[in-house]
Protein backbone atom coordinates (compact mmCIF):
# COMPACT_ATOMS: atom_id res chain seq x y z
CA UNK A 1 0.00 0.00 0.00
CA UNK A 2 1.48 3.31 -0.88
CA UNK A 3 1.03 6.50 1.62
CA UNK A 4 -0.59 9.89 -0.60
CA UNK A 5 3.82 10.78 -0.92
CA UNK A 6 4.37 7.78 -2.46
CA UNK A 7 6.54 6.47 0.04
CA UNK A 8 5.63 2.79 1.08
CA UNK A 9 4.13 2.66 4.80
CA UNK A 10 5.96 -0.91 5.16
CA UNK A 11 8.54 -1.26 7.85
CA UNK A 12 10.57 -1.93 5.05
CA UNK A 13 10.12 1.75 3.84
CA UNK A 14 11.65 2.84 7.35
CA UNK A 15 14.85 4.60 7.14
CA UNK A 16 18.11 2.36 8.89
CA UNK A 17 18.35 4.92 11.84
CA UNK A 18 14.68 3.79 12.26
CA UNK A 19 15.31 0.51 11.98
CA UNK A 20 17.85 0.91 14.38
CA UNK A 21 16.03 2.55 17.28
CA UNK A 22 13.38 0.34 16.64
CA UNK A 23 16.07 -2.60 17.36
CA UNK A 24 17.62 -0.80 20.37
CA UNK A 25 14.22 0.21 21.73
CA UNK A 26 12.73 -3.54 21.17
CA UNK A 27 15.92 -5.32 23.18
CA UNK A 28 15.62 -2.82 26.02
CA UNK A 29 11.56 -4.00 25.98
CA UNK A 30 12.91 -7.57 25.86
CA UNK A 31 15.01 -7.01 28.90
CA UNK A 32 13.17 -5.36 31.22
CA UNK A 33 10.21 -7.89 30.67
CA UNK A 34 13.11 -11.03 30.98
CA UNK A 35 14.33 -8.87 34.19
CA UNK A 36 10.73 -10.24 35.92
CA UNK A 37 11.29 -13.59 34.71
CA UNK A 38 12.25 -16.28 37.26
CA UNK A 39 15.18 -18.66 36.16
CA UNK A 40 16.32 -15.84 33.61
CA UNK A 41 16.89 -13.46 36.40
CA UNK A 42 18.62 -15.73 39.42
CA UNK A 43 18.05 -14.75 42.61
CA UNK A 44 14.34 -13.81 41.59
CA UNK A 45 13.26 -14.29 45.14
CA UNK A 46 15.76 -11.67 46.72
CA UNK A 47 14.69 -8.88 44.08
CA UNK A 48 14.04 -5.56 45.56
CA UNK A 49 12.17 -2.25 44.58
CA UNK A 50 14.96 -0.54 44.12
CA UNK A 51 18.62 -0.52 46.17
CA UNK A 52 21.90 -2.39 46.43
CA UNK A 53 20.44 -5.02 48.60
CA UNK A 54 18.43 -6.87 45.44
CA UNK A 55 20.81 -9.88 44.61
CA UNK A 56 18.11 -10.57 41.92
CA UNK A 57 20.78 -10.93 38.27
CA UNK A 58 19.49 -11.25 34.77
CA UNK A 59 21.04 -14.20 32.94
CA UNK A 60 22.98 -14.63 36.62
CA UNK A 61 25.10 -11.46 35.55
CA UNK A 62 23.55 -7.67 35.31
CA UNK A 63 22.11 -7.22 38.67
CA UNK A 64 18.52 -6.27 38.41
CA UNK A 65 15.70 -4.21 40.66
CA UNK A 66 11.88 -3.84 39.98
CA UNK A 67 13.05 -0.55 39.76
CA UNK A 68 15.87 -1.21 36.97
CA UNK A 69 13.49 -3.24 35.07
CA UNK A 70 10.77 -0.57 34.92
CA UNK A 71 13.37 1.57 33.87
CA UNK A 72 14.00 -0.52 30.60
CA UNK A 73 10.67 -1.30 29.78
CA UNK A 74 10.35 2.83 29.93
CA UNK A 75 13.47 3.05 27.60
CA UNK A 76 12.26 0.59 25.68
CA UNK A 77 8.79 2.24 25.16
CA UNK A 78 10.06 5.57 24.36
CA UNK A 79 12.32 4.05 21.12
CA UNK A 80 9.58 2.50 19.95
CA UNK A 81 7.87 6.14 20.19
CA UNK A 82 10.93 8.07 18.62
CA UNK A 83 11.95 5.82 15.96
CA UNK A 84 8.60 6.89 14.00
CA UNK A 85 11.01 10.15 12.74
CA UNK A 86 14.28 10.51 11.39
CA UNK A 87 14.91 13.25 14.12
CA UNK A 88 13.46 11.27 17.27
CA UNK A 89 15.49 8.20 15.77
CA UNK A 90 18.47 10.21 16.08
CA UNK A 91 17.74 11.83 19.38
CA UNK A 92 16.78 8.92 21.03
CA UNK A 93 20.06 7.17 20.27
CA UNK A 94 22.49 9.76 20.64
CA UNK A 95 20.73 11.27 23.71
CA UNK A 96 20.30 7.58 25.11
CA UNK A 97 23.75 6.04 24.66
CA UNK A 98 24.99 9.87 26.25
CA UNK A 99 22.65 8.59 29.32
CA UNK A 100 24.43 5.64 29.05
CA UNK A 101 27.74 7.01 29.44
CA UNK A 102 26.82 8.74 31.99
CA UNK A 103 25.48 5.56 33.59
CA UNK A 104 28.67 3.94 33.42
CA UNK A 105 30.94 7.07 35.03
CA UNK A 106 28.34 7.05 37.79
CA UNK A 107 28.71 3.12 38.66
CA UNK A 108 32.33 3.86 38.28
CA UNK A 109 32.44 6.29 41.25
CA UNK A 110 29.68 5.67 43.44
CA UNK A 111 30.43 2.38 46.80
CA UNK A 112 28.22 -0.17 45.66
CA UNK A 113 27.26 -0.62 48.60
CA UNK A 114 25.57 2.39 49.40
CA UNK A 115 22.33 4.12 49.21
CA UNK A 116 24.04 5.62 46.17
CA UNK A 117 23.88 2.36 44.20
CA UNK A 118 19.59 2.78 44.11
CA UNK A 119 19.11 1.36 40.60
CA UNK A 120 21.28 -1.53 41.10
CA UNK A 121 24.56 -1.92 38.89
CA UNK A 122 27.37 -3.57 39.77
CA UNK A 123 30.57 -3.98 37.57
CA UNK A 124 29.16 -6.16 34.90
CA UNK A 125 26.10 -3.34 34.35
CA UNK A 126 28.98 -0.49 34.33
CA UNK A 127 30.81 -2.22 31.18
CA UNK A 128 27.38 -2.84 29.32
CA UNK A 129 26.70 0.61 30.01
CA UNK A 130 29.89 1.92 28.49
CA UNK A 131 29.57 -0.32 25.22
CA UNK A 132 25.82 0.56 24.56
CA UNK A 133 26.47 4.31 25.24
CA UNK A 134 29.30 4.02 22.80
CA UNK A 135 27.01 2.00 20.35
CA UNK A 136 24.03 3.63 20.93
CA UNK A 137 25.62 7.31 19.77
CA UNK A 138 27.73 5.69 16.82
CA UNK A 139 24.42 4.44 15.38
CA UNK A 140 22.96 7.25 16.13
CA UNK A 141 26.05 9.40 14.09
CA UNK A 142 26.51 6.79 11.55
CA UNK A 143 23.24 6.68 10.54
CA UNK A 144 21.81 9.97 10.54
CA UNK A 145 24.52 10.67 8.01
CA UNK A 146 22.69 8.71 5.57
CA UNK A 147 19.23 8.95 6.70
CA UNK A 148 16.91 10.63 3.93
CA UNK A 149 15.93 14.21 4.62
CA UNK A 150 12.54 13.32 4.86
CA UNK A 151 10.69 10.04 5.14
CA UNK A 152 8.78 10.80 2.25
CA UNK A 153 11.47 10.32 0.31
CA UNK A 154 11.99 7.41 -1.87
Amino acid sequence: MSHPTGASRGFGALPLISKAALAVGAVFLLVGVLGFIPGITTDYDTMTFAGHHSDAKLLGIFEVSILHNIVHLLFGAAGLALARTVSGARAYLIGGGAIYLVLWLYGLVIDKTSSANFVPVNTADDWLHFVLGLGMIALGVLLARRAPASRATR
